[in-house]
């Protein structure tokens, strides 16, 4: 907890949380002996001092979100609930207001995964935090942000997918480490407390009569070693993120925020989540639904066994929102649902936290300087423009991009409601920006000249006589659509992944003028399956959610102002695909009757995983490269310097990138993995490593090394262990393959983590 000073030897131990923090007073307060506000002692010693110093009726009240604080102790209230899941939030911790009215509002992690630049995601991380402790400084905001959301985007329909890295799970994991480090900062003092969220297998909100406060997910130990948990794995054992949320479904029959299995024997034991004693905080009223609350999963009888089962657990700190009963931990300590020495772990795990994050540190330490000059900077906004152009994926281009503006006269018709919508290019979990750029204001900036017609949502009968109207009058149309986070949102799932009848159908009316029409899809998934079989729909471009200057990079991507380089990281699935998998399907890998989930296993894609086009040609070619390596020699090169075996480093791979087209862009090099070895059945193929290169010029070639580890060569059995199998492995350049390199591994197999058995 966070918690401000107070002039009374004994006031009152609950009191209203403030909506920002307020420092202890470490210099003349009542902790200035305390061993807590000793910077040169070690972080653990420090928590456990201030930890005893507390009664017992301090620290139960102290285990929720919204906590009261120790008045007695110059403790503030504390709101551990922060939300900047891309940029600072709206939300019950921050006061927005005067000097501190915007935040830099970045592209949802859907679009900036697309970018595949981990370096751009470690600088977005790093400029959100320090926008965040911009505020906390003003006492306007907390130090514990609840972000990022990790979970696989496991089917298409989920309504919080867009708040993700996207299906592939080491994509996840690259995506994570970066935005942590950012966050965090390089340490040991954190610049703000991140949370990975949501532990475990998190990815329905409804589906008929079950929602995420009673669903159980059902996984196979392989599928969760292999697909669910492994952001979680990077989030903890390697990145030591200070903060994991459990989530609100149960995990093979028992909810995750009561799953000692997942919590204690995975997270905190396999992992070794506990040599900073992070702590674990509950999904909010997520206690309260594992308890006997309707429609929840009725995992205990009382509400009290609810909250101890949860704490004894390794649940640290319940959230209360709105949907359910305030936890009162004094009642359930009191009943004996939980003990003493759990209620005290708890609490020293959530001090650490604060530890780390300078709470104690006093007004000079590091990060207590930044402030509302560190908001909004022009650095901010550069890079918030860069991610939405990086991350603009063009899905189709039968050559009318980049749009050619040089005759005199020319005229666009832009339609559609995400066409002036800027406020609708945010997402979900938004604060205020400094500005919202959408495409009618960025092409009139440029000195376009733009007929603008709305258009539909999700309305099957619209008008589309003044659409026509004004694409008859202009020399091109683009039309702006897709779904927004009205429809897919947190708590609200879709039932159909099909353009909406009602812009499909004026997109059809559209091309029927014999203007060439332009495609720019905003959201998640919809089936483009009639788009692509229509003559004058020249084009297709997917920018997701691309932030506060979105409507700029759109327009800086269609007119060449920018150069499309982005690469999906979803699978585009045909609108059939609803009908053949259901959505509280858990299983991976296909069957007789099931197709399989993402594009590891799934093989009719209307676009797959890793498609994006560019306005120029590239080729692809593969430097000399070893055609055998011995296991055993692996293992031994890598030494006592790397404490886990998958991340002993595997030889880089370095290839040649020739631009031989006429403009200059960026190239994501994707690597897959794929080959006869291991276990069977097995996935076609699996990402294994990426990166961005930079502004290759016509007729230049760029050197890019893949750099990878054994992680990336490993294979997960039934039983969760990785596994490094002998057998012949090709390495596959680019979606479409470009080129290729083959290599055998020789020898026994090696396991290289051993999974733990419920």
């Amino acid at each position: 907890m966070a918690f401000f000073s107070l002039a009374l030897a004994l006031g009152a131990l609950v009191v209203p949380a403030r909506s920002g923090v307020t420092y202890p007073d470490c210099a003349n307060g009542p902790l200035k002996s305390n061993v807590v506000c000793d910077t040169s002692a070690a972080p653990a010693a420090r928590a456990a001092a201030l930890v005893a110093a507390m009664n017992n009726n301090e620290k139960l009240a102290n285990l929720i979100n919204n906590s009261p604080g120790v008045s007695r102790l110059g403790l503030s209230a504390y709101q551990w609930w922060n939300e900047a899941l891309h940029g600072v939030a709206h939300n019950r911790g921050i006061t927005w207001g005067g000097e501190f009215s915007a935040a830099t509002q970045f592209p949802q992690a859907i679009t900036t995964s697309a970018t595949f630049d981990d370096t751009l995601i470690e600088k977005i991380g790093t400029i959100i935090s320090t926008e965040a402790r911009a505020f906390a400084n003003k006492g306007r905001a907390h130090l514990d942000f609840w972000t990022p959301n990790v979970n696989p985007f496991r089917d298409p329909r989920w309504g919080r997918g867009h708040e993700t890295p996207g299906e592939d799970a080491f994509k996840n994991k690259k995506w994570a480490e970066a935005f942590v480090k950012g966050m965090q900062g390089p340490g040991p003092t954190h610049r703000v407390v991140a949370t990975c969220k949501h532990y475990a297998a998190y990815d329905l909100e409804n589906s008929g009569s079950t929602t995420r406060f009673n669903f159980d997910a059902k996984v196979s130990i392989q599928d969760l070693a292999e697909y669910y948990l492994p952001p979680f794995e990077q989030c903890a054992r390697d990145s030591k993120v200070g903060s994991i949320m459990c989530s609100y479904n149960a995990v093979n029959g028992v909810p995750a925020c009561a799953n000692s299995y997942l919590m204690d024997t995975i997270l905190r034991k396999h992992w070794n989540w506990t040599d900073q004693n992070q702590y674990i905080v509950s999904d909010c009223d997520a206690v309260y639904y594992l308890g006997n609350a309707n429609g929840g999963h009725r995992y205990k009888s009382s509400y009290a066994a609810a909250i101890g089962a949860s704490l004894e657990a390794g649940c640290d700190n319940m959230c209360w929102a709105t949907g359910g009963t305030t936890p009162d931990p004094a009642s359930a300590f009191n009943s004996r649902q939980f003990s003493q020495d759990t209620l005290d772990k708890a609490m020293l795990r959530q001090m650490q936290g604060l530890v780390h994050a300078g709470y104690f540190d006093g007004p000079g330490s590091l990060y207590r300087n930044l402030s509302r000059a560190d908001v909004d900077t022009e650095n901010a906004r550069e890079t918030a423009l860069k991610a939405a152009e990086e991350g603009i994926v063009l899905l189709k281009n039968d050559g009318i991009l980049p749009l050619s503006l040089n005759s005199s006269g020319f005229q666009v018709a832009m339609i559609g409601f995400w066409a002036n919508a800027a406020d609708k290019m945010l997402g979900g979990y938004s604060g205020s920006p400094p500005f919202n750029h959408d495409p009618v204001t960025a092409a009139r900036s440029m000195g376009i000249t733009v007929n603008y017609v709305n258009g539909p949502l999700t309305q099957p009968n619209a008008d589309t006589s003044a659409a026509v109207n004004a694409a008859q009058r202009s020399n091109v149309v683009i039309f702006f659509g897709g779904i927004d986070n009205t429809v897919e949102k947190e708590s609200q799932d879709r039932t159909s992944i099909a353009w909406p009848t009602g812009q499909l159908t004026m997109i059809q009316r559209l091309a029927e003028t014999g203007k060439p029409v332009i495609v720019v899809r905003m959201g998640t998934h919809v089936d483009d399956t009639p788009l692509l079989n229509l003559p004058n729909v020249k084009a297709i471009l997917w920018a997701g959610y691309p932030g506060q200057d979105g409507g700029t990079a759109v327009m800086n991507i269609i007119t060449g102002r920018a150069n499309p380089a982005g690469r999906l990281p979803v699978t585009v699935y045909p609108s059939s695909y609803t009908n053949q998998a259901p959505f509280t399907n858990m299983a991976l890998r296909p069957s007789s009757s099931y197709p399989g989930r993402t594009y590891r296993w799934y093989q009719n894609a209307v676009f797959p995983f890793g498609h994006g086009l560019h306005y120029t040609n590239f080729s692809v070619s593969v430097q000399d490269f070893p055609d055998t390596f011995a296991i055993s020699d692996l293992l031994s090169s890598c030494g006592d310097s790397v404490a886990y075996l998958d991340l002993c480093p595997f030889p880089s791979v370095s290839i040649n990138v020739t631009n031989i087209g006429g403009r200059a862009s960026d190239y994501v090099a994707l690597g897959f993995l794929s080959g006869e070895y291991g276990p069977t059945p097995r996935p076609i193929k699996t990402l294994a490593t990426y990166t961005r290169i930079f502004d290759v010029q016509p007729e230049q070639t760029q050197v890019a090394e893949l750099n990878w580890k054994l992680e990336s060569l490993a294979r997960v059995d039934k039983q969760g262990n990785k596994v490094l199998y002998p057998g012949t492995y090709t390495l596959l350049l680019d979606q479409p393959t470009l080129a290729n390199v083959t290599f055998t591994l020789t020898g026994e197999e090696a396991v290289l983590d051993n999974w733990p058995q419920p």
